[in-house]
């Protein structure tokens, strides 16, 4: 189906989905409308004008300091020095053409073996992980804060459990079966040392939602056919 923006034809197939060619329509045509841009604009033209229109047509709130402390005192756990977790996997490697479903198959039936019996996690580390520590029954000795990916990271901190977690974590590259064997707190950091970084992070999360506000907004008072295209599906924030 041809997707159009106020008349106006969008070709999908240049972008990674059709909401994203969408939004970039809207975005074009309202820094159009602000003078930002004439109709025969090169991309990078029309890249730096859609820029300088979300720069001067959205409004995005400094967090105060009392919402920076209200964050901090929520997340406690993730402001600590020092933390140390003492862990093992079995990682279930994805790459290109690799059938997940299978993967993730073998991943939870392997699981929910060794949450019956942990005695067997070297056992299936050593047969079955694609990772180097496979050979060594999976083990990844006392780990930090900083050194793996994300998910890994709050899968081992985030959480109290001794033993094999119960469920597969999932990151870039796989699927995951991961035990803690011990825990060594660290010292809780101080507000005044994470305030900075606590302020950052709102105000992005802050700038993702006025933004899609804001798209919401333009579509509303669009015509747009051939795409669902809200606010909230907006994928502005990359």
């Amino acid at each position: 189906m041809t997707i159009t923006v106020n008349g106006t034809a969008v070709d999908a197939a240049a972008w990674p989905t059709p909401r994203l060619a969408a939004v970039h329509e809207l975005l074009r045509q309202r820094a159009h409308e602000l003078g930002f841009i004439g109709d025969d604009a090169s991309d990078a033209d029309t890249e730096r004008a859609i820029e300088r229109t979300l720069a001067e047509d959205v409004t995005v709130p400094e967090p105060t300091e009392q919402e920076c402390r209200r964050w901090y005192l929520a997340n406690l756990k993730r402001f600590r020095s020092g933390d140390l977790v003492c862990a093992r996997h079995i990682l279930f490697q994805i790459t290109p053409g690799t059938p997940v479903p299978a993967v993730r198959s073998l991943a939870e039936a392997i699981l929910h073996e060794v949450r019956k019996d942990p005695a067997l996690f070297d056992k299936h580390a050593r047969e079955h992980s694609n990772c180097p520590s496979g050979a060594n029954g999976g083990q990844l000795g006392q780990l930090q804060r900083g050194e793996t990916v994300p998910e890994f990271e709050k899968a081992i901190f985030e959480d109290v459990t001794i033993g094999v977690l119960p469920d597969l974590v999932k990151t870039r590259y796989g699927f995951h079966i991961i035990a803690v064997d011990e825990r060594i707190e660290g010292k809780q950091v101080p507000f005044e040392a994470v305030r900075e970084k606590i302020g950052a992070e709102l105000r992005q999360r802050g700038e993702a939602h006025a933004l899609s506000q804001y798209v919401r907004v333009l579509a509303g008072n669009a015509d747009i056919m051939g795409v669902e295209l809200d606010g909230a599906a907006s994928p502005l924030v990359q």
